[in-house]
């Protein structure tokens, strides 16, 4: 097992790069360009870095010539043919060869475009512009290389004891939350840490605490250089994205209202069982489900990553009755905000009336609250979204209108269209 505290101080990070691999992302980010690159290869689209948290100023933090050195790195990478057949041999969701031979092709080419970036009021202006199947495999990296400069230079002073110390602590926290959770009956969790990490190095140590701590309980992580390197499932299905750059071509107000149910049938076509997860909260999840159409209720289950869980699962197993479907038989995944408390409150609530899962984040692979003098190491609220397609600006609504991105006049056309209405205000921490 590495010794974390040792190759921080030793190394200063120098023989860490960041992001080491193509595959270092998300599954679901690999399974979104699969789709993206059959059904819209040639739409121009534009990723821009937002910090929710504007307290905390990123660019006074974080130095800009180690920022470009870590970015320009990324642009170095390419497939190795190691993963190249991983990703076309291993068996993925029960299913081998999920990713089509043209679209590996493509993969195995590919060099991630150029970037733009500047700072401003004490924020980094980061945006990424090209072909939608390139650009977006920016986003998770991005997120990564920024929240992870921030912890280097945080910790840039400290000692070779501190740094023991730091870790002990921040090992131990995860340890007790592992124990919190081996004896909840019925629980099925996954990482879905990578975005908002520590380290690459912190949440590889994650995952092993999770297997062993949890057993079978854990299923397995949304990233997939830690899923080949330790024998898990890569985990993860589809992300608002599709429903928010394909809502942006809309050509006119009904093209819009049918837009993200399209996504979904073009995903139906490629994808089954228990990657025919629906994600409804886009545009607010009761206009969604309210004009879904039939065959949706027949999908394995839904994601509910905004607003308050339990309110949204509720909505969903009524949903699924009045389409007369057995809701013991669906799959809830909750993946927002989580930690402990949480997740058993949730467990305890959901179990025997749905199949209950967990995509657990930023409060397993960055939960250092607590740990430094100012809480310096606290996580904080960044994201990495497309902000435009062909020229015209993308919206999202969420259940939780502090999640809510795009211009004000096209927010109020898009509410309009998919009829949402009075939105409760949670605070976003992660």
């Amino acid at each position: 097992m590495v010794d974390i505290a040792s190759r921080v101080y030793n190394h200063k990070w120098k023989i860490d790069p960041i992001v080491r691999s193509m595959i270092d992302t998300d599954f679901y980010k690999l399974l979104m360009c699969q789709s993206v690159f059959r059904n819209e290869p040639n739409a121009n689209v534009t990723f821009s870095l937002i910090n929710r948290s504007t307290d905390i100023r990123l660019a006074d933090v974080i130095d800009e010539g180690e920022l470009r050195e870590q970015l320009d790195h990324i642009r170095s990478l390419s497939l190795s043919r190691g993963e190249s057949t991983w990703l076309r041999g291993n068996m993925f969701y029960g299913k081998r060869q999920m990713f089509r031979s043209d679209f590996m092709e493509w993969f195995e080419k590919l060099r991630l475009p150029d970037y733009h970036l500047e700072k401003r009021d004490g924020q980094y202006e980061l945006t990424f512009e090209g072909t939608w199947p390139e650009v977006m495999l920016w986003e998770v990296p991005a997120l990564s290389i920024l929240m992870e400069l921030r912890s280097r230079a945080v910790m840039a002073d400290m000692g070779r004891f501190e740094l023991q110390v730091l870790y002990a602590r921040a090992m131990t926290k995860v340890w007790e939350k592992v124990e919190r959770l081996r004896p909840v009956e019925g629980l099925r969790i996954a990482d879905f840490g990578t975005r908002r990490r520590h380290s690459f190095m912190w949440q590889d140590w994650c995952v092993q605490a999770m297997q062993e701590g949890l057993g079978e309980k854990f299923v397995g992580t949304s990233n997939c250089l830690i899923a080949m390197r330790r024998e898990v499932e890569a985990i993860g299905t589809n992300a608002h994205e599709l429903p928010m750059v394909s809502s942006a071509l809309a050509k006119d107000d009904e093209a819009l209202r049918l837009a993200p149910y399209k996504v979904l049938a073009d995903w139906h076509e490629e994808h089954e069982g228990n990657l025919r997860i629906i994600l409804p909260d886009t545009y607010g999840t009761k206009g969604f489900l309210a004009g879904a159409p039939d065959w949706l209720a027949s999908w394995t289950g839904i994601r509910i990553d905004s607003g308050d869980p339990a309110t949204g699962a509720e909505i969903a197993i009524k949903w699924w009755k009045d389409r007369g479907e057995d809701p013991t038989r669906k799959l809830v995944i909750f993946s927002d905000g989580l930690d402990v408390e949480k997740i058993i409150e949730l467990q305890a609530q959901f179990a025997g009336r749905v199949r209950v899962s967990f995509g657990w984040g930023t409060l397993l692979t960055n939960d250092f609250r607590g740990l430094v003098d100012g809480d310096g190491l606290a996580p904080f609220s960044l994201v990495c979204k497309a902000v435009s397609a062909n020229g015209h600006p993308t919206v999202k609504l969420s259940d939780n209108p502090a999640k809510a991105m795009g211009p004000a006049e096209e927010v109020e056309r898009y509410k309009r269209v998919f009829g949402v209405g009075e939105q409760e205000e949670i605070e976003v921490e992660v």
